[in-house]
């Protein structure tokens, strides 16, 4: 078998299958872009393998190990055949027993495998030394319903590159966002889908993202990043408020009546128990309009100290009446 380091097996993880061997809630919280989980022990029988290591023996926990892995043999053969492919890529948490002992059977059984040097320990820590790196980044900043998230993707269109950070961390950013979103990933596995994301980009380049907190919904961004994005130019994208309640109405005009309630009563401290009341009432009423101009005003307070703060790092300040983002895109890039 032969054994790989973090770039040479994600880069052959590109067209071969990628066995991750951990336990059930390792994966859960953490794994490898498009890992397939075939776990050698559940999340129960690592728990009581890995107590006889520690309080017994290492012969003892082998044992163990080996009584939950046996009837299970078979079951990884057909795991494997499934995938349709002679060469296979295995991990585990180190690169040690459990991803050398699958290969070996693996290997015994007619396919070709390679494993991760230092498993998965290892790709997390080249994930994150990655963003110590110094990164092209162009900052789109600018208040609530600016359609940001819009114009990153014209901008993309246009052929820059951008990441979408909302968009991986499954939220939109806001006590607002939750309502819409799907379940969020871990914070670990958040910051590997940046890695996905940001190693697939040409780094001479500059590369457009959204002005975010460091948290985003439950999730966080990598220290180094969040560091290197508060530092790099931005454009300020400002876009008229009738234009903007507009746009939240659009854009939120899914979202259940209850959840919106629910949203607004979540910021109700901050934005003031009679203007929360005021906005409660105009949900009830169904007059979204007159309740995005209320929340907005909370929005565009706090998001106004921020903008202050950056004011040394904006190099465009470009302000529009448009709702169309390819146009905003368009103008952002002819005067950049």
């Amino acid at each position: 078998m032969k054994q790989l380091d973090p770039q040479e097996f994600l880069s052959l993880g590109e067209k071969l299958p990628i066995i991750d061997v951990r336990s059930p809630v390792e994966y859960e919280q953490g794994r490898l872009p498009n890992a397939l989980n075939m776990p050698l022990l559940s999340d129960e029988e690592r728990v009581i393998v890995g107590t006889l290591y520690k309080q017994d023996s290492p012969q003892a926990a082998f044992k163990r190990g080996l009584d939950f892995i046996g009837p299970k043999m078979s079951g990884f053969i057909e795991f494997a055949e499934g995938l349709q492919s002679q060469e296979l890529l295995v991990h585990c948490w180190r690169g040690g027993n459990r991803s050398h002992s699958v290969a070996m059977l693996l290997e015994t059984n007619g396919f070709s495998v390679s494993i991760l040097n230092g498993g998965y320990k290892a790709y997390r820590r080249e994930a994150l030394e990655f963003f110590d790196q110094p990164l092209p980044l162009m900052v789109l900043t600018g208040y609530t319903g600016s359609l940001k998230t819009e114009v990153l993707y014209a901008l993309q269109e246009l052929g820059e590159q951008m990441v979408d950070f909302e968009g991986l961390a499954c939220h939109q950013g806001s006590a607002f966002g939750r309502q819409e979103s799907e379940e969020q990933p871990t914070s670990e596995q958040f910051q590997n889908l940046l890695f996905q994301e940001f190693r697939k980009l040409d780094l001479t380049r500059r590369i457009w993202v959204e002005d975010e907190s460091m948290r985003i919904g439950r999730v966080d961004l990598v220290a180094e990043l969040y560091h290197q994005k508060e530092q790099s130019p931005h454009v300020f994208l400002e876009v008229a408020r009738p234009v903007r309640v507009k746009n939240l109405v659009l854009n939120y005009r899914h979202v259940s009546l209850e959840r919106l309630v629910l949203a607004t009563k979540s910021i109700q401290k901050k934005l003031g128990k009679k203007e929360a009341r005021q906005a409660l009432e105009f949900i009830d009423h169904g007059d979204a309009p007159e309740a995005a101009a209320i929340i907005l005003k909370y929005y565009d307070k706090r998001y106004g100290k921020s903008i202050e703060g950056k004011r040394d790092h904006i190099r465009l300040h470009l302000e529009t009446l448009s709702s169309d983002p390819m146009q905003i895109a368009q103008e952002i890039l002819s005067k950049i």
